[in-house]
């Protein structure tokens, strides 16, 4: 269930929110001032924030850019103030979108949902970049470089393996069928099938293995496909 922050003094505006987004099955939080929301933050956790900017404690702007310096929590801002120039100030201060007052209340829900998903993705997309400049258990790579370390040396690997390694990388643990893994090579290795994908696999696993018979890294998962373990 996605969490809502609701910001807002104006209590009927504020109850409109509140009972319209728990109708539609978020669950919601709404404070009325901004040291209020500050701790709502904290506790609630929220999926996302919607900020009035004329709040009785602190100014709207100020407060996204207090929160921009601990949290990336998607915030967005909703104002009767409709100037260009107040809009591109939110935006500056921090926050991801802005809606005039009064608005449509479907779309709000559409641009929370919105303002999540590209969360979820950026998150995400931060955890496999993490993931793939630390390392984990030895194995390391490193895309800017297009190079796989074992222990700190560097393997050699093809154009297809090294993306194919790319892939696994993105999602440790997960298991990838020969099919995600034909469709994630097909336009590199023209070539790829069923049987091209195992050859891959075992050169990666003679190339990158102690005892490629038994792989610590790249496992099999009978009758579906292969994952890559990092732990």
């Amino acid at each position: 269930m996605t969490k809502v922050l609701v910001i807002e003094d104006e209590k009927i505006v504020g109850e409109m929110i509140s009972m319209y987004l728990a109708d539609e099955e978020f669950s919601v939080r709404r404070v009325e001032n901004g040291q209020d929301g500050l701790e709502a933050l904290r506790t609630f956790k929220p999926d996302v924030v919607l900020l009035d900017l004329m709040l009785p404690d602190i100014d709207g702007m100020l407060w996204c850019e207090q929160v921009r310096r601990f949290s990336d929590t998607p915030i967005i801002v909703i104002s009767m103030k409709a100037k260009v120039h107040e809009r591109i100030q939110a935006l500056e201060a921090g926050a991801d979108d802005y809606l005039v007052k009064p608005f449509s209340m479907q779309e709000l829900k559409a641009r929370i949902g919105v303002a999540v998903r590209r969360s979820k993705a950026s998150l995400i997309h931060r955890e496999a970049a993490a993931a793939a400049e630390t390392g984990v258990a030895g194995l390391h790579l490193d895309p800017q470089k297009r190079l796989v370390f074992v222990r700190d040396r560097a393997v050699d690997l093809t154009f297809s393996e090294f993306e194919l390694m790319k892939v696994l990388f993105e999602y440790p643990g997960r298991v990838f069928t020969r099919d995600e893994l034909i469709n994630a090579l097909r336009g590199i290795d023209s070539y790829v099938n069923d049987r091209a994908i195992d050859v891959h696999i075992t050169n990666l696993r003679k190339k990158l293995e102690t005892n490629p018979k038994e792989p610590r890294y790249i496992k099999t998962v009978w009758g579906v496909g292969y994952k890559l373990v990092l732990e």
